[in-house]
């Protein structure tokens, strides 16, 4: 909710973000879905009103078989675990992004329910697809959507969507305050410990030269042997971390306050600087296609 002050210019109230980062196990649905509403709860105690969950946390991640992801597959908004999360978000009077593994007719989708208080605002489904996803799901169909909320304008991208500059890009154009990203951030090839991940640093770089509050939420744990980083961030329009990373291997909510006039404002790098403004729209419209790649 906003107001005014009493030159009648809107004040907007920090927002509290939360992202969840939990431990999901394949297979186990109920088990992940329950899990899943009681940090949801928790987050909501603490404040939150915007409230990030994992990539496909309704689930698990690592699939043996396209029938076993089928069979658990459910369809968006009507399934059970969007009506869980949508009665969730009613009762707390919070928005909820949360990953989830979408079934619609004979197709399989990795998405993100969006929800707010008055029931399911959209759905994102997962544009570029990492590793095996491509055995499992068809590609996102439904561009980059955004949903308008009191708290801002809210976009979403999941995961590997990260590695993509344009789909920062294309979500600052179109006015986005918080982008909201489930994710399950595996390692990269090359990765030192002793480093930020390549995830980390690539959100921060993102969120710097985009003017976005990124919202990344992970998940922690081994799946069929792949490990999963955790290590969830919430990164503020100016690159730097609000809270996290978060720890690499326990269950953990990362919280951050998020002000939206702030934010915009911030935008503004110096008296002459704001990167979507300064863009060179008359050198970017031909783009030199791409020589051969490795293994194409």
């Amino acid at each position: 909710m906003t107001s005014s002050d009493s030159s009648g210019e809107r004040v907007f109230p920090d927002t509290i973000v939360a992202a969840v980062q939990m431990e999901c196990r394949v297979g186990q649905k109920d088990a992940n879905v329950a899990r899943s509403l009681a940090l949801i709860e928790e987050a909501a105690t603490h404040g939150a009103a915007i409230v990030v969950l994992p990539e496909l946390c309704n689930t698990g991640y690592v699939f043996d078989s396209r029938p076993e992801a089928f069979g658990l597959a459910e369809s968006v908004p009507d399934g059970p675990t969007a009506q869980a999360w949508i009665a969730a978000a009613a009762r707390l009077n919070i928005h909820i992004v949360a990953g989830i593994t979408e079934r619609t007719g004979d197709r399989l989708y990795n998405a993100a329910a969006i929800i707010g208080p008055r029931g399911h605002l959209g759905t994102y489904r997962k544009l570029h697809l990492w590793g095996e996803e491509n055995l499992f799901f068809e590609p996102g169909d439904l561009g980059l959507p955004v949903f308008d909320t009191e708290h801002g304008r809210l976009g979403v991208a999941i995961c590997y969507d990260g590695w993509f500059p344009e789909v920062y890009r294309l979500l600052a154009m179109q006015g986005v305050d918080i982008v909201c990203m489930p994710t399950n951030w595996v390692p990269m090839p090359g990765q030192d410990p002793r480093h930020p991940t390549m995830a980390n640093t690539l959100a921060m770089a993102a969120a710097h030269s985009n003017g976005l509050n990124i919202v990344c939420a992970d998940r922690v744990g081994v799946e069929r042997g792949q490990l999963f980083l955790g290590q969830s961030l919430v990164v503020g329009v100016q690159g730097w971390p609000l809270s996290g990373p978060a720890s690499p291997d326990r269950e953990e909510i990362l919280y951050a306050a998020i002000n939206l006039k702030r934010s915009r404002a911030a935008r503004q790098l110096n008296p002459y600087n704001v990167v979507l403004r300064d863009r060179r729209d008359d050198l970017y419209r031909v783009v030199p296609g791409p020589g051969p790649l490795r293994g194409a």
